[in-house]
């Protein structure tokens, strides 16, 4: 129905937004029936009735002829929040306007509907607000007798004096005062409207009608809206309020014969504390302290409780007095009425006149059932002692004291349900055992605990002295395994170590002795000892419960040497080997005689190393940086051998093609006295077998491609060693020269990288494999325990254990270590801007392969990896120039930036080095080095003469040397380059490092300066960011990461779907 807009306005002065919204709900369904008006002493008085779903309700309002206020009742009893009220009111208000004015046109009633939306600004000047408090008898609805806090309005009058004047709380609506004040106090007007259950005809009105839950809030409401509250007597006093809140009791006092009971409130000041006092609401959720000094008028004081006090304790500080309880009844209350009392709140006797109980409490029972030789365990809440009422504070310490032996213990200690028996558990036999032996007594330690035990109770019983574990290992056969047993003993009992095995294996808690004695398993060294058989029988992959260890598991050693667990012999084989541990205890040893080389202090301490492996019958991975000296460190090593035992047999260098070469004259620089041949081709070309080349040689240098394809002959040779260079060559443990170097028979393999890992740490596995079999365990194995855990799951913990287990057979030493024997080395990416041309190809065709590879890896990731990374490597090349994927002709500004750069460079005397992935453009780019009068060299993995290459670059003047990122990773000295610029970025950081390294490198005495030019906004840029990424597996595997800790990381170097989709974002 359409209503009029004055009638909106008075009714919504009346009634609460919501309220209002409800009865349009209630007059749109013609919901309601509003009957005709009467009239009794100039009141018109209405009868209705609403009716609903929920049924009828009937009601009755009144109102004079100038609406200045509204009464009545309704049956649903929500006072001002009553729809039924408001959609009623508004019918009558509408027809005592309409009745009272001639009838308007629409056009006018729709303007004044506009009119009556807008703003109105009023002329009267606006009032400052106030909130009076005063002690009054109470007001409302049944005009209660008693004394109460009472509250109204009021204004400052035009003496600057707080009045009453006009601002009642019908009133306050129309009042021209400041919104957000007028707001806190007719909110608060309407919450005790409400709680009243009628509407007011008082203007004070009793704060205990305001719902308590919202008393302190809307009090808090109104002083933050400017509006203070300020007492009504006398002088209107400030109304102080307490910020601190107070907490109340019961104090029992004894005079004479008597016993005094009042209500206190604790927590505030001694003076306050003794005035008299009212409380306010009910509950009550604050107390109002009343001061009337030297006829000044009243000084009130609002303090806040804590927690709301109800029922006989709300009545104790309502009193005006103590409640005197004469000598016959004090027996009776403290037998009756004062635990009752204890259970609403804490009493106390202040002057410690009377000795007050400890209150009841609730008691947590644990029942312990014995049945059919098992232990059930049950817990339960007794209320009985608080007449079944929750003490949740209470509650929760004694649980939580229960939980801390359930954890100490690592029992299951089924919580309690708020009412009646949680479900019992039953305990399996050995948590049964500890929980008879050290939970029983610790339980029944705890206050308010109560165990009750039915049923037969198990003789358990733990055995009153440790065990004694001593470790006896047996050769298998002559083979890097070794059988262990054990001696286990507990006082003058042997235990049978499969038992002790088996139950250490099934992560079994304790270990049965016999008639209920036992032995905790779930100590600490006992779970040093499970996690050390868990290893080695992953690591051993072997069927039956025969444990093995591995005699390169020198981690593991490690381990039960510091848990004391090895026997005699076992101890003094650990001894010989422990100095892999600890560099520091290893025998120096002297450099030999015919070095003609000068060992720095790292490559002496590599010296060591490698001796003492090769002496000990050990492999190792010699992993230093780039350009630490790993091939003198080797010669070092290889020339103290051949000086004790002159007739020993060959050492076999496995290398690239391109290094074979560089060994030969290394060697003849470093150890002229080593006699060293060169195996360069098939015995079809060279018309000797590798035994009768090899025959009187120190050292035998091959190529990895020979190697594996005369795999047999080599294996025919005797040898004292096997090293294996650039050894990244052969980390796919699926590859011919993989198998071929695991099949060789040595009694030592060294293995020489820089780069131990490039992808994965299966690649790690397959080099360790090579030096010290079994040490991690079979590729499914190390999968298991090693892989999955840290790539997948950033598993820190294993990841520290794999570090501490390769540990002793790796050697790797950063350029950090030995900054102070190496320039510095700067590396700067300068980004370049794509010419417009090239900026517009490049984006028409990204955003096609970009929708192309989203739709591949969507279908399948590594089933399309090799058609995903073919468009990875396309838009690669388009970020370098169009060309290369014949997408048309563009300007390349990296070709503008990288001839900008070598000419600088050039006039200032440094050599660049310059390197890519591409060949093509490599070439594109030396020519328009060549055009800009740039000499330069170039090689790449076509080049036929390499070294005269490398030679003319070393031994001559070229500014410049361009060379493929292939080509140029390994073996290559060029140490006469002082700048290095990367063409173009990729995301396996190993591969960019080792070009570097070419350059900043021992014997490098200028600074090097690295330019990594990268084109801005194209995947190029992602390929840098995902680089620092991937670069966090190597440096945390190999280096420990930046403080050596057992930090998690996110992922490893493989480039997974979420990589690429990462490159393409």
């Amino acid at each position: 129905m359409r209503l009029d807009p004055e009638a909106l306005s008075i009714a919504g002065e009346m009634f609460s937004s919501s309220a209002m919204m409800r009865a349009d709900r209630l007059l749109v369904y013609g919901s309601v029936e509003v009957g005709d008006a009467r009239s009794i002493g100039g009141v018109l008085v209405v009868s209705a009735q609403s009716f609903g779903a929920a049924g009828y309700e009937n009601l009755e309002l009144r109102v004079p002829g100038d609406f200045s206020r509204l009464s009545g009742w309704c049956s649903c009893g929500r006072g001002p929040e009553c729809e039924h009220s408001c959609a009623a009111a508004l019918v009558l208000f509408d027809r005592m306007i309409s009745a009272g004015r001639p009838p308007r046109p629409e056009w006018q009633r729709s303007l004044d509907e506009l009119f009556s939306a807008a703003p109105v600004v009023d002329d009267e000047p606006a009032f400052d607000l106030c909130l009076f408090l005063a002690i009054r008898r109470g007001g409302g609805h049944g005009r209660s007798t008693a004394l109460t806090l009472t509250a109204r309005p009021g204004v400052r009058g035009t003496r600057g004096t707080w009045i009453k004047g006009r601002a009642g709380w019908s009133a306050l609506a129309t009042l021209p005062a400041d919104p957000r004040g007028r707001a806190a106090l007719d909110s608060l007007g309407r919450l005790g409207r409400s709680g009243s259950g009628a509407y007011l005809s008082d203007e004070w009105m009793p704060l205990s009608a305001v719902p308590p839950h919202s008393l302190w809030l809307q009090l808090e409401a109104v002083v933050a809206a400017g509006v203070p509250l300020v007492s009504a007597a006398g002088a209107h006093h400030p109304v102080r309020i307490v910020d601190e809140v107070a907490t109340v009791a019961v104090a029992l006092d004894r005079r004479g014969s008597t016993l005094q009971v009042r209500g206190l409130v604790q927590g505030v000041d001694d003076e306050t504390a003794g005035l008299p006092s009212w409380v306010v609401g009910d509950p009550a959720v604050a107390v109002a302290f009343v001061a009337d000094r030297d006829g000044e008028g009243e000084r009130i004081t609002l303090v806040r409780l804590s927690t709301p006090a109800t029922g006989p304790v709300r009545g104790l500080l309502a009193r005006p007095g103590a409640l005197t309880i004469d000598q016959g009844g004090s027996d009776t209350f403290l037998r009756e009425y004062l635990p009752r009392l204890q259970l609403e709140a804490p009493v106390v006797s202040p002057k410690g006149t009377v000795e007050v109980p400890v209150a009841p409490r609730p008691v947590l029972e644990v029942l312990v059932e014995h049945r059919d030789g098992s232990t059930r365990l049950a817990t339960s809440w007794d209320r009985s002692p608080t007449r079944g009422r929750r003490h949740d504070e209470h509650e929760r310490a004694v649980w939580a004291a229960v939980a801390r032996v359930a954890d100490d213990l690592r029992i299951d200690i089924p919580g309690p349900f708020d009412t009646g028996r949680a479900p019992a558990r039953v305990l399996t036999p050995a948590v049964a055992a500890v929980f008879a032996v050290e939970g029983l007594p610790r339980l029944r330690a705890i206050a308010d605990v109560r165990v009750e035990l039915t049923g037969e109770e198990l003789a358990y019983r733990a055995a009153p002295e440790a065990p004694v574990v001593q470790l006896i290992t047996g050769a298998d056969d002559g083979s890097d395994w070794f059988d262990l047993n054990a001696r286990v003993s507990v006082g003058d009992i042997e235990v049978d170590f499969t038992a002790l095995y088996t139950a250490l294996s099934l992560g079994d808690r304790v270990l049965f002795l016999g008639d209920g004695e036992f032995v905790r398993l779930d100590t600490a060294e006992f779970d040093r000892l499970r996690a050390v058989i868990d290893e080695a029988r992953t690591l051993a992959d072997r069927p039956g419960n025969q444990l093995k260890l591995n005699r390169y598991n020198v981690g593991l050693w490690d381990d039960l040497s510091e848990l004391g667990l090895l026997a005699a012999h076992e101890a003094e084989w650990w001894l010989r080997v422990r100095g892999l541990t600890d560099e520091a205890s290893l025998a120096p040893v002297a450099p030999p005689v015919g070095l003609r080389a000068t060992l720095r202090d790292y490559q002496r301490t590599g010296l060591d190393w490698l001796h003492f492996l090769r002496v000990q019958g050990l492999g190792g991975i010699l992993a230093d940086d780039m350009g630490l000296g790993k091939t003198v460190q080797t010669i070092a090593m290889m020339e103290v051998a051949r000086d004790a035992d002159p007739d020993m047999a060959p050492f076999l260098i496995v290398a690239p093609t391109s290094v074979v070469g560089n060994w030969e004259r290394e060697c003849a620089a470093f150890a002229p006295d080593l006699d060293v041949r060169v195996i360069s081709a098939t015995r079809a070309r060279r018309s000797t077998s590798v035994a009768e080349a090899a025959a009187g040689a120190h050292v035998v240098v091959t190529s990895y491609a020979l190697f594996r394809l005369e795999q047999e002959q080599y294996g025919d040779v005797e040898w004292s060693g096997l090293v294996l260079d650039e050894a990244q060559q052969i980390k796919n443990p699926s590859s011919r020269g993989y198998r071929a170097a695991r099949a060789l028979a040595v009694p030592f393999t060294l293995v020489i990288t820089g780069t131990p890992m490039e992808n994965n740490l299966l690649e790690l596995w397959a080099l360790v494999s090579l030096v010290a079999p079994g040490l991690l365990g079979t590729r499914e194995s190390f999968t298991t325990l090693y892989r999955t855990p840290i790539e997948k799951h950033s598993d820190g913990a294993r990841l520290d254990l794999l570090r501490r287990r390769i540990r002793p057979f790796l050697l790797r030493r950063t350029k950090d270590l030995v900054a102070s024997e190496l320039p510095p080395k700067q590396e700067t990416i300068v980004e370049v801007s794509l010419h417009p041309a090239h900026r517009k190809l490049y984006d028409r065709r990204f955003h096609r392969e970009r929708q192309r590879l989203l739709g591949l890896l969507d279908d399948d990731a590594e089933g399309n990896r090799f058609a995903i990374f073919r468009s990875l490597t396309m838009l690669r090349q388009l970020a370098l120039d169009p060309a290369l994927v014949d997408e048309g002709e563009a300007p390349s500004a990296k070709l503008d930036a990288l001839e900008e750069l070598l000419v600088e460079a050039a006039a200032e005397g440094h050599r660049v080095l310059v390197l890519s992935q591409f060949t093509r453009f490599l070439r594109a780019a030396r020519q328009r080095c060549t055009d800009a009068g740039v000499p330069s060299g170039y090689l790449d993995g076509a080049t036929t003469h390499r070294q005269a290459e490398i030679d003319r670059f070393r031994e001559g003047d070229d500014p410049a040397f361009f060379v493929s990122l292939k080509a140029g990773g390994v073996g290559l000295n060029l140490v006469e380059a002082d700048y290095v610029v990367l063409l173009d970025p990729w995301w396996n950081p190993a591969v960019e490092d080792q070009a570097i390294d070419r350059a900043h490198r021992i014997g490098q005495t200028r600074p090097v300066i690295v330019y990594r030019l990268v084109s801005s906004d194209t995947v190029e840029q992602k390929v840098v960011a995902l680089r620092e990424a991937k670069a966090d597996l190597f440096s945390r595997v190999l280096d420990g990461g930046v403080d050596g800790g057992g930090e998690t990381f996110a992922g490893g170097p493989r480039l997974t779907a979420d990589d690429i989709r990462s490159l393409l974002d």
